[in-house]
C-alpha cells in the first residue's frame, strides 16, 4: 500500500467514525412512558425526576408529554384566528413529526425571570406537547434560535413499547389477558389494556380495563363501601347507572372491594356492564381495577377481566 492510499484509509476510517458519532447523537430520545422525543440540545440530557430533559445546573427543564387529540385542533383553529389580546402568539413550526405550532413569552419562577416555549405537533389519536423553561442566566448557552432548533426535532413513535410501559408502574402486572392494545393513562400511576386499537374504546364499544392507583383509601372499614360507590360514579362516559352490588371481597388475600354496575354508555346508549374492584393497602393508596364490556359481550369478557385482576402483584 502507497502512503497516499494508506493516509485516504486513514481519513476514511476518521471520516466513517465521526459520522458515526454524528449519526449516533442525531438520534431522538424518548422520555420513558411517551411517544414524542426530542433529539437534546448540547447541554441537556433526560431528566430524572420528571417526563422530559434538563440541563446540568437545571436552568433549563423541558416537560414532554401528551395530550388529547382534540388539544392540536384546538390550537390551529387558534392560529388561523389570528393573534389575541392578552395571550402569546401562536407560530408555525414545521418539526420532523410534521406541522406544530409554538409559542413563547416571558414569565416569572419565584423571583426568576425565565423564557417559556410551548411545543404541540398532532400525534393522530393524540397531541404532543413540549414544554420549556429557560431562565435568565441560562438563556446565553440556550438562546431562542437553539431553543427553536430544538424543538424543530421533535418526532413521534407510533407506540411505546408494553414492557416500557409495565416497568413504569408501582405494581407487576403478570396477565395481559391477551388484550390487543396497552396504553398508558397516567404514566406510572394508570394503564389501559383493550381489543380497540385506535383509542376509541369508549366510542367502540370494546371491552377495556383500567389499572390505576388512587392515592387514597377509606378511613376505616366500614368506609369502603362509601369509597367503592363513590369512585365507581365518577366513571366518565356512563348513562343510567344502577348499582347491582357491592361488597367486600379478598383479592390475593388482601382486603378488597367489589362493585357491579349496569349502564348505558356511548351516543348509542349501548346496554353495558362495569365491575370495579379496589385492593386496599397500608400504604396510604388504592389499586383500582375497572373493566366494562357491553352487555352482549360480557360473559366472554369478565375471565379475561378477573385474569388481569389476579396477575397483579406487589413490587
Amino acid at each position: 500500500m502507497t502512503f497516499i492510499s494508506r493516509r485516504f484509509a486513514t481519513f476514511l476510517t476518521l471520516a466513517l467514525f465521526m459520522f458515526a458519532g454524528q449519526a449516533a447523537s442525531a438520534n431522538p430520545v424518548y422520555p420513558p412512558g411517551v411517544r414524542i422525543g426530542l433529539i437534546p440540545s448540547d447541554g441537556l440530557a433526560p431528566a430524572k425526576g420528571f417526563s422530559g430533559f434538563q440541563s446540568a445546573d437545571e436552568g433549563v427543564k423541558v416537560i414532554v408529554g401528551e395530550l388529547p387529540a382534540a388539544a392540536f385542533t384546538a390550537v390551529e383553529a387558534a392560529q388561523k384566528a389570528g393573534p389575541q389580546p392578552n395571550a402569546p402568539k401562536i407560530e408555525p413550526l414545521q418539526t420532523t413529526a410534521g406541522p406544530g405550532f409554538i409559542t413563547s413569552e416571558s414569565g416569572k419562577n419565584a423571583d426568576t425571570t425565565v423564557r417559556l416555549y410551548s411545543l404541540i405537533v398532532a400525534g393522530g389519536t393524540f397531541a404532543g406537547y413540549v414544554a420549556v423553561q429557560v431562565t435568565e442566566a441560562a438563556s446565553k448557552a440556550f438562546p431562542d434560535e437553539t431553543i427553536r432548533k430544538f424543538l424543530s426535532t421533535a418526532t413521534l413513535r407510533k407506540a411505546v413499547p408494553t414492557e416500557e410501559q409495565l416497568a413504569l408502574l408501582p405494581f407487576k402486572m403478570t396477565d395481559l389477558a391477551d388484550f390487543k392494545s396497552i396504553r398508558t393513562v397516567a404514566i406510572g400511576s394508570a394503564i389501559l389494556l383493550s381489543d380497540d386499537t385506535e383509542e376509541k374504546e369508549t366510542e367502540s364499544g370494546a371491552p377495556y380495563v383500567l389499572v390505576s392507583v388512587i392515592p387514597a383509601v377509606p378511613a376505616a372499614p366500614d368506609e369502603r363501601d362509601r369509597f367503592a360507590r363513590q369512585a365507581v360514579a365518577a366513571v366518565p362516559g356512563l348513562n343510567n347507572g344502577r348499582i347491582t352490588s357491592s361488597e367486600p371481597v379478598r383479592i390475593d388475600g388482601t382486603p378488597g372491594f367489589e362493585t357491579r354496575v349496569d349502564a348505558t354508555a356511548g351516543k348509542d346508549e349501548r346496554p353495558v356492564q362495569l365491575v370495579q374492584w379496589l385492593r386496599f393497602s397500608g400504604s396510604g393508596a388504592t389499586l383500582r381495577i375497572l373493566a366494562i364490556a357491553r352487555k352482549e359481550d360480557w360473559a366472554a369478557a369478565f375471565p379475561r377481566f378477573r385474569a388481569v385482576r389476579d396477575g397483579i402483584q406487589a413490587r
